[in-house]
This record gives C-alpha cells, structure tokens and sequence, in this order.
C-alpha cells in the first residue's frame, strides 16, 4: 500500500475510563503514518468500508449481543479486512472451542458441557472431578460475569450454586461445569501474548486476596511474566490445534495477527489452557515495549 492506511480499532460505547492499554499501539500505529479512529462496533452511522483494516479491540459489550456481533463481523469482513476473521469470531465467541481443541490433544481442566435446560446433579457432578469445590462460567460470556465458585462440603454454598447453575440453563445458557483450581489465587493466571504466530511476551494476572476474578474490573493486577518450557509448549500445541481447525472453517492458510493463550495451572501444578483469546483480548502492551511496535508492524504487512 503506498498511501497512508485509515485504520479502525472497534471498540465499545461503555468502554471503561480505565482502559489506557492500546495507547502503545495507537503511538506506533501513528508514528507509521497510519490514520487510526477508534469507531463503536455497533454505531450504524459507520462506514467500515472506508477503512482499510477493522481490528477488534475493545468491544467489550458483545456477550450481550453476540449473535449481532457475529453479523456484525460478518458484515464489516463482507467490506474490508477484518481481524481477526469473522469465521474465527464466530468459532471463538462460544466456549464450545475449548472441547474441540482438548480433541485435539490440547490440556484442559476436567470439563462437563451443560446445554440449556439440562438437569444436573451438582454435588454427583463435581464429585467426578475428585474436588471438592467445583467453578462454572457460560459458554457466551466475558470478564467473569456469570462465573461461580463454591464447595460442595458446604450445604448452604452448594444449594445457592445449584439454584443458580440451574437459572442459568434454564434461561437458556450453555455451561460449563469444572473443578476449582486454586492456583489462580496465588499463582494467578499466566498468559502469552501471539503476534502472526509467533509467541512475543508472558503476563501474570493476580486476583485480589479472596478472588479468583484476574480482570481489571475486579481490581486485580497485572504484571511481566516469562513463560517456562512448559508454558511454551501449551502454547505451540495450542497454536497447531487452532491452526488446523481454521483452515477447516475455510480461514487463509496463515497464522491470525493476534492471540492470548490463557492458562492455569492444575492441582497437580500441570498447565492446562484456560481460554484461547481470539476476539478482543487485552493485549497489555504496557508490559512490553516492543509490544506496541511488534503489533503495528505485523498489522500493517497485511495491508
């Protein structure tokens, strides 16, 4: 491209004032001499066409409305690049992916996949697992919002998560039913952050003392971490799961521009993928400073 590239970074109309991470990129995408906006994923006076790339960054509304999303998505690919894929945003925006990517030998924390209106024996349930305290989350869902913790030797603890587990699937929510790994606590949850396919830096989320929520709406902090062999190959099984089960959707035969492999580790301190990060994950840029530079660069090789 010999002219200067408009670019957009979709976000979100309630994004919160805290949000300061992408300024890195925003910087190294100007000092490039790419125009950058950063538009409401779901403003209808929008023209995505005019744009010469669409990233999704912060549209951290979508569980709300993931089916518009996902046409959304579909819509703005129809009429300029969009990353990642729409195809993609559709596969990743449904937990769902996590069990075709443990077929595909890729570690995961025991999981039981509750569909809408199932019935289920908690206490039996999490017994399986060999734990006492059990966790389950939606399978459309983001920044823990409809997670749950509780421990099955507490009568009281047990019966709320029972009844609300069973709100949820009565509503119509899919559910996914694991043990408790404590390590989040005092380990927290380790990340590696992937620019086209290539693991670029390490992050250690940290709950507050008492929770395991390692989002920075629950006021938990962040910091630089260097991912171990271990950490490494979780990330390069992973990544080769992914990239087989795109090139099945009918994705281009490339590495996507951006991931987050999530991890935790297990009760026998074995990693095991927590979320593969696809649509709009924080990307803490200000934990690296090639990050920003690294993401700019890759960004603007596809244009």
């Amino acid at each position: 491209m010999t002219r200067s590239p408009r670019l957009a970074l979709a976000t979100c109309a309630n994004l919160p004032d805290w949000e300061v991470d992408d300024r890195p990129l925003h910087a190294a995408l100007a000092r490039r001499g790419a125009s950058v906006e950063q538009p409401c994923w779901d403003d209808p006076e929008v023209d995505w066409a005019s744009f010469d790339a669409v990233v999704i960054r912060t549209t951290w509304d979508y569980q709300h409305r993931c089916q518009d999303f996902v046409r959304w998505a579909e819509a703005v690919e129809a009429r300029t690049r969009l990353f990642n894929p729409a195809a993609v945003v559709a596969w990743n925006t449904d937990k769902r992916y996590l069990r075709e990517l443990g077929e595909r030998g890729v570690a995961l924390a025991p999981s039981l996949w509750l569909e809408p209106g199932e019935a289920v024996d908690l206490r039996a349930a999490v017994a399986d697992f060999a734990s006492e305290r059990a966790f389950f989350k939606p399978v459309v869902g983001a920044s823990a919002v409809g997670t749950r913790r509780f421990s099955t030797t507490d009568a009281d603890e047990l019966a709320a998560a029972a009844a609300d587990l069973d709100a949820h699937l009565a509503a119509g929510e899919a559910m996914i039913l694991q043990p408790y790994l404590a390590s989040v606590e005092d380990q927290g949850e380790l990340s590696v952050l992937v620019y086209d396919g290539e693991p670029c830096y390490g992050v250690r989320k940290i709950p507050v003392p008492g929770d395991y929520r390692v989002q920075d709406d629950y006021g938990a902090s962040d910091e630089p971490w260097q991912p171990d062999e271990a950490a490494r190959e979780l990330v390069a099984r992973s990544l080769a799961a992914l990239g087989q089960r795109i090139r099945e959707l009918g994705g281009r035969d490339e590495a996507l521009l951006y991931a987050r492999v999530d991890m935790l580790r297990d009760h026998e301190g074995a990693l095991v993928l927590n979320e593969l990060e696809l649509v709009e994950p924080s990307l803490f840029f200000r934990h690296d400073p090639r990050a920003g530079e690294g993401f700019a660069d890759a960004l603007l090789r596809r244009l």
